[in-house]
């Protein structure tokens, strides 16, 4: 494959990949620590993981934060319009919000691939922050006019700026930090968390709605809420990462003297930057129809009342969540190939299906088999794309190459995929849509068909 190659002859950088950053008075000046064995190894990968992984939560909590409680804020923001365009208007800025998301994949890849994968990702987590913070004091329209979504929109551009390079970077730390033989299974945490934190939005939103506040309350002021815990939740990671081990391909590639751009080292991998494209397209479509959308969908679609959404979203998104590691592990056995064919091969065929059944039923429990059927199909897509991406690239240019296409894509298409579907169902084609996320699906599995499999032809198994 392009660019896996680069004619060294020395061994593969990425074996093991949890030594620490160390002064060179301890390790000879090359900046890589001795190498830890045994139950230190396992231990040291695991602290990692779970520190990038916390990380990722937060920051997938603060974003999701947003969709989850739209239905209650809409109206604070946008007070003169019906339900429908209320939302329509809100899904509009968190479309904006995945706007910013190239740039931070260029932003923060940059400063990983050049700088490190802890400074990119400590300086993304911060950003979150300063944005959940922004949207939980911001005043309502009714007090300053058209100020307030302005604002609501600047930090919904902050926060995206701030995912963008998350994304990227923490699936390039998980994926080089894992051992060579489980990286499926390590690299699945990125989806566990990122589900995580869609999840525990979904919960908090539960927890208030039944126990804490009124619907009243939730629409006044309770909406705030969410957005303050993800903010010092953030800050609690900020701490947590400050301390975080690099991993050992970047440390060698600095050792190495590695100097040239790698957005200008991107460049000479066309093909990868095309696959991840690809290989994404289909899988952003319907993983944010069926989390980030499927809330609104089963209230103003199916007709069932807020509160049975909000728990048929949150038990569906838990079993999601749990399956994310199982296939992760079975992709380290059957390949990765195989895995996203499945993928590719049910999403094309059953999307439309799926999501007609889902719009005519009046029943809870339907409705929550239908989207679980449906979560378990995109589970062959999001349980192992981090890898498959940071398989693709060479350690110079790996968080640019995870980052950046993939964020255009997200934010082309994944993105929008909420405000497509409200807005096909505005002007009376909601089926529309349906075929939409088939044929991107179907765009996808060509792309699944004709990619090599990356766990037996990976660049991470290869050199700088």
């Amino acid at each position: 494959m392009g660019g896996q190659a680069d004619g060294s002859n020395g061994p593969p950088l990425e074996a093991h990949s949890t030594r620490r950053l160390a002064p060179d008075v301890e390790t000879g000046g090359n900046g890589i620590a001795p190498e830890p064995t045994g139950l230190a190894d396992t231990a040291r990968r695991l602290k990692a993981i779970f520190v990038g992984s916390a990380g990722n939560l937060v920051e997938w909590f603060d974003f999701y934060a947003y969709s989850a409680f739209a239905l209650y804020f809409a109206k604070s923001f946008f007070p003169d319009e019906s339900q429908t365009a209320q939302l329509l208007n809100a899904a509009a800025i968190f479309a904006v919000g995945f706007l910013m998301r190239p740039v931070g994949g260029w932003l923060f890849g940059h400063v990983a691939d050049r700088h490190g994968r802890r400074l990119a990702l400590t300086v993304s987590v911060m950003m979150m922050c300063f944005g959940s913070l922004i949207i939980a004091i911001t005043p309502t329209y009714e007090t300053i006019g058209v100020a307030a979504p302005i604002i609501l929109l600047l930090a919904r551009l902050i926060q995206g700026l701030s995912l963008g390079g998350e994304y990227g970077t923490s699936a390039t730390y998980l994926s080089e930090m894992a051992h060579p033989d489980h990286r499926g299974f390590y690299s699945s945490f990125q989806y566990v968390t990122l589900i995580g934190g869609q999840l525990l939005a979904m919960l908090v939103l539960l927890t208030l709605q039944k126990l804490v506040l009124t619907p009243e309350q939730l629409e006044a002021w309770g909406w705030r809420i969410p957005f303050a815990i993800g903010a010092l939740l953030a800050v609690v990671v900020y701490f947590m990462r400050r301390d975080m081990h690099e991993s050992d391909a970047y440390l060698a590639a600095r050792a190495a003297g590695v100097k040239e751009s790698p957005l200008r080292g991107l460049m000479q991998h066309p093909r990868e930057v095309a696959i991840v494209v690809g290989l994404t397209l289909g899988g952003t479509v319907a993983f944010y129809t069926y989390t980030t959308y499927m809330q609104k969908f089963l209230v103003n679609s199916v007709g069932l009342s807020k509160d049975t959404s909000t728990v048929i979203a949150a038990s569906t998104l838990f079993l999601y969540m749990c399956l994310q590691p199982v296939v992760g592990a079975i992709s380290d056995i059957v390949g990765r190939r195989a895995v996203l064919l499945t993928f590719g091969v049910l999403g094309t065929l059953l999307t439309v299906p799926i999501l007609t059944a889902l719009e005519n039923t009046h029943s809870a429990w339907t409705a929550f088999f239908l989207i679980m059927a449906a979560l378990v199909i995109v589970s062959g897509y999001t349980a192992i794309n981090a890898v498959v991406k940071a398989e693709l690239f060479p350690t110079r240019v790996r968080a640019m190459g995870v980052g950046l296409p993939y964020a255009i894509t997200v934010a082309l298409f994944g993105g929008t995929a909420e405000y497509v579907a409200l807005y096909l169902k505005s002007i009376g084609h909601e089926s529309a849509f349906y075929w939409y996320v088939s044929a991107c699906i179907g765009v996808s599995l060509l792309v699944y068909a004709g990619m090599r499999d990356t766990r037996r032809h990976s660049a991470m198994d290869r050199h700088i």
